[in-house]
């Protein structure tokens, strides 16, 4: 690059120092990202930024994941670049922005490792004699239970659990809703929990889940009493909302074998599934989740 061109840079940095008031170290990762794209330019013949198109962006991209750069990596060196050309267009220095319709490869999409049945069933042991202890347990059986997402989790209404039926209504993503079992022993502790819930919950307050100070649990301090309890039961890895419904998903999964039944459960609504999954009615997801859950089994008879 020319050194005017590089200097263009360095105007650049100074506008996200003084104008926009970024921090230092994240002034240091946009240095280091339009350096990288500046040695690309040299080895490219590009002499200023003007001659750079999108094509030039596809083989910087392409190049960096080559070298070991994970895909988030590269979309955030494209995402810099993107914000330059932004800014040398307002300068009048470039008249387009090649980044615009650049993407950087796809990173795999990596799913927490999810407890095993063991685990599960020593995190679940965690004591429940008082009231938030109790709504702790019910909170996490709940949740491996049926498979809850948090926001789902955190959203529910006392009257949306039928502990009689043991059936759950739940509102998902995109306002939708679906039914799931809710097996026997977290109905169980949902009931221990109910009876003492009113000690805690101000007057009115409709959510099952309710905090020291009597209203709605929060996502944050949902993540924090499972961490917490997976500390204290010696569970080796970080509890999480999200590994309770990934370990709800993998053991229906490995004792049924029924995917269809799963990603139903799960409450999973993207197109390319819903296209490809038939429908299954509230009757066929209980007989799996019957058959299959680690925590749905009967007692046996003595």
């Amino acid at each position: 690059m020319d050194p005017a061109a590089r200097d263009w840079q360095e105007r650049f940095l100074d506008h996200l120092l003084r104008q926009r008031h970024y921090s230092p170290r994240t002034l240091d990762g946009y240095r280091r990202d339009l350096a990288a794209l500046a040695d690309f330019c040299d080895r490219q013949g590009v002499r200023d930024w003007p001659a750079l198109d999108d094509e030039h962006l596809r083989r910087f991209a392409a190049e960096r994941h080559r070298q070991g750069l994970s895909g988030r990596s590269v979309a955030r060196q494209l995402s810099a670049t993107r914000s330059f050309f932004r800014f040398l267009a307002r300068e009048g220095r470039v008249s387009h922005n090649p980044v615009a319709d650049v993407r950087a490869p796809r990173a795999p999409r990596r799913l927490p490792e999810p407890l095993d049945v063991d685990q599960m069933s020593r995190l679940l042991a965690m004591p429940d004699d008082d009231p938030l202890d109790c709504r702790d347990r019910a909170m996490m059986e709940l949740v491996y239970s049926s498979g809850l997402r948090l926001a789902e989790l955190v959203s529910l209404e006392l009257g949306q659990v039928d502990l009689a039926a043991g059936s759950l209504r739940v509102t998902g993503k995109g306002n939708k809703q679906r039914e799931v079992p809710v097996g026997r022993l977290a109905r169980e502790a949902l009931q221990r929990w109910q009876a003492v819930r009113g000690r805690l919950a101000a007057p009115g307050e409709g959510a099952l889940f309710v905090s020291r100070r009597g209203g709605r649990l929060t996502p944050r301090a949902v993540q924090d009493r499972l961490a917490h309890w997976g500390r204290r039961q010696g569970i080796d890895a970080r509890v999480h909302p999200h590994k309770l419904r990934h370990a709800f998903a993998s053991h229906l999964l490995e004792s049924s074998g029924d995917l269809r039944a799963v990603q139903e459960l799960l409450g999973h609504a993207d197109i390319s599934t819903t296209q490809v999954y038939t429908h299954l009615d509230f009757q066929h997801l209980a007989q799996v989740y019957d058959q299959a859950h680690p925590r749905a089994r009967k007692k046996p008879k003595r």
